[in-house]
């Protein structure tokens, strides 16, 4: 989208918010969330806290995803605590308490912070984590040294400074909320509009420069929106805590799907999910900070992803190897047992098992928990400490050592252009390659002399 129509597009965007705040308005709010709560049966300020919380968690999950994809996690976190020396540096100037100050302040010094990871990325050899490193303990030291010189002020000591480092959910009133929402809004207004640019940038940001694409603007933007969403959460959640929020609903999303669409929703959803119940679990249990209960809440929601995702989860990941394990054991044994029936396969001699332990390397053991397996398939037969194939396993060994010779041809013919097929299993190499190639292999087998009897040509039914 050229620059122009953004700026057109954003320009209506604030105008209707800036149109929809005046007519309605912190009071309009504040009878909106009472009728709201009166209706629900729940307190006024816990549901106040409920809906601020869910929008800053929704608003930080989305523009947090593009930090994870880009790997620029912990850029949120060295924004965070950025922020801490404008909150102090802003009430030193103005020698009083007010929201929007502070969060102004907050908002200039985070985007220095987030502008000098960029410079020392770009400009000097630093690595992006000695960067964010650098940034975050230098701003972070330089607010709280800011902020004990306002404590020591005596209209600092009400001040309230401390609130930032730890947020102060419980205190959030109804302008907070709007502020949020509204921020909340254009940060998901903005990614939803820029959805096409921001995902070339975090894929592949060479080929959009390439394209034409103002690739440090998008940037720059991107990093205005993430500093955007951490200045809002400061209140609630505080520095500290802030990157979690920033960071947990993208990268539990990220195990749940690989398209970046659905990423967006499902982080969006996680970061409303944990918002919500953080709040309502630190209402219930009053003892616990709602801070700290929203980033457990995340972390939650992060390890039941890291656990029970169905294609990159732990468990998943887990029950797959294994999977794979056993399907190459099997393998391995039907090829170990052809290639020790030659000169004759067909004829299905007897061989004894320790051969079959000696070829493979395999354990005593080893080897009869496989052939156990491959008894109860139907592929072997048992009798005297001696193994021999049956007409089904005898089908299987020869396919199986088909498809291993077949690949063994291929990398020495095309090792230029073997190395794309390195992950695939010998079995999928027929599947994987053009039939006039496989054609010819198998032409080149049977031509050598090494053909195994009696399997199939490409096409023919056969089974492993």
């Amino acid at each position: 989208m050229p620059i122009r129509r953004l700026a057109i597009v954003l320009g209506i965007l604030i105008g209707v918010q800036v149109a929809a705040h005046a007519l309605i308005g912190p009071t309009g709010v504040v009878r909106a969330v009472e009728s709201v709560a009166g209706a629900v049966g729940i307190r006024y300020n816990t549901l106040l806290v409920l809906l601020g919380t869910s929008l800053l968690g929704a608003a930080s999950g989305i523009i947090g995803s593009y930090a994870v994809l880009r790997r620029r996690s912990l850029v949120g976190d060295a924004v965070a605590h950025a922020a801490l020396p404008g909150v102090a540096a802003a009430f030193l100037i103005i020698r009083e308490r007010d929201f929007t100050w502070l969060l102004g302040g907050a908002l200039a010094a985070g985007l220095l912070g987030s502008s000098c990871v960029s410079w020392l990325q770009r400009h000097t050899r630093i690595k992006a984590d000695a960067a964010i490193g650098i940034v975050l303990s230098v701003f972070y030291g330089a607010g709280i040294a800011l902020s004990g010189i306002a404590q020591n002020d005596p209209t600092g000591r009400q001040a309230g400074l401390d609130s930032f480092l730890l947020g102060k959910t419980a205190g959030m009133v109804s302008q907070d909320l709007v502020f949020i929402a509204l921020v909340g809004a254009n940060i998901v207004a903005i990614t939803l509009l820029l959805y096409k640019e921001f995902k070339l940038l975090s894929f592949d940001s060479a080929f959009a420069a390439v394209q034409g694409f103002p690739v440090l603007a998008l940037d720059a933007l991107m990093m205005a929106l993430l500093v955007a969403a951490v200045v809002i959460g400061l209140p609630a959640v505080g520095v500290v805590l802030m990157a979690s929020l920033i960071i947990l609903p993208g990268v539990s999303a990220r195990f749940w799907t690989e398209r970046l669409s659905y990423m967006l929703v499902l982080s969006a959803i996680f970061g409303l999910a944990t918002g919500a119940a953080g709040t309502a679990a630190s209402a219930h249990w009053s003892e616990f900070p709602a801070g700290a209960m929203i980033v457990l809440t995340g972390a939650a929601i992060f390890s039941v992803s890291m656990l029970f995702a169905p294609r990159r989860g732990v468990i998943s990941r887990a029950l797959s190897f294994a999977s794979m394990r056993t399907r190459v054991a099997r393998q391995n044994l039907l090829r170990t047992l052809y290639d020790l029936s030659d000169p004759d396969p067909v004829a299905r001699p007897s061989i004894p098992l320790d051969r079959v332990s000696a070829a493979r390397s395999w354990t005593a053991s080893h080897v009869r928990r496989e052939l156990a397996n491959a008894a109860r398939r139907g592929q072997v037969e048992l009798s005297d400490g001696k193994v021999r194939l049956t007409g089904q396993g005898l089908s299987d060994a020869a396919t199986v050592a088909k498809s291993r010779r077949l690949w063994e041809l291929f990398l020495m013919r095309y090792a230029d252009v073997a190395g794309d097929y390195a992950d695939r299993d010998t079995t999928q190499l027929e599947q994987a390659l053009p039939p006039a190639l496989v054609a010819e292999l198998e032409t080149t087998l049977h031509a050598e002399g090494r053909w195994p009897a009696p399997a199939k040509a490409h096409g023919s039914a056969g089974a492993a």
